[in-house]
């Protein structure tokens, strides 16, 4: 047997990774987590779609952040998307005014998410987006995405990370419009017609 001298870091193996799920359903997902519009905006947009596997299964047990500005391309700086009650720790959920641009939603039994939000406003060069990141199980480490809005071509012509990718792998970052504010957007992790996941260094 040989001995691996330890006392170096360059003499170390990595720690290998885990997968992230899927345990996450304990605490991590809340009541209204796809409810990042206040109630009553006019302007509220729905967006919903599929987590699929690379043999094009759904998800049951995916968990969907996502974060976007506000209609005029401002990121929210407010509080107020999990508050907690301070005498009993209870949930109190959003407060029903501030836009805090952020959610969290799990998949349900059939790998569907949904979330309602506001049209989000253009920053910079780029097209309109909200950002999405994913964890679904046998991932070592969670995904980011993002999805724009198809109201727009000239926007997305011009957008600095659209402008790069061929037809298809386009296409997987821009959400279907089905009428009425609703648009889809199915997150394909692996296999044919991979949704474009974006790496950050």
């Amino acid at each position: 047997m040989t001995k691996i001298d330890t006392s170096s870091p360059e003499n170390v193996l990595p720690t290998p990774s885990h997968t992230v799920g899927p345990f996450y359903g304990y605490a991590l997902p809340f009541p209204g987590g796809g409810e990042i519009a206040p109630p009553g905006r006019p302007d509220t947009i729905t967006i919903h779609g599929y987590v699929l596997d690379g043999e094009g299964s759904p998800l049951p047990d995916a968990l969907v952040e996502l974060w976007g500005p506000d209609p005029e391309g401002r990121l929210p700086t407010v509080d107020g998307s999990m508050r907690r009650d301070a005498a009993t720790g209870g949930h109190l959920g959003r407060n029903g005014v501030e836009f805090t641009g952020w959610g969290r939603l799990q998949t349900d039994a059939n790998g569907h998410w949904y979330a309602r939000t506001l049209r989000p406003g253009a920053r910079g060069r780029s097209a309109p987006y909200i950002s999405v990141c994913v964890f679904a199980r046998g991932l070592l480490t969670h995904l980011f995405t993002r999805i724009h809005l198809p109201d727009d071509e000239a926007a997305l012509a011009a957008d600095p990370l659209l402008s790069r990718l061929d037809g298809k792998r386009r296409d997987t970052l821009i959400a279907v419009a089905e009428g009425n504010g609703t648009y889809r957007f199915d997150i394909r992790l692996q296999g044919e017609g991979e949704t474009v996941f974006l790496e950050f260094q």
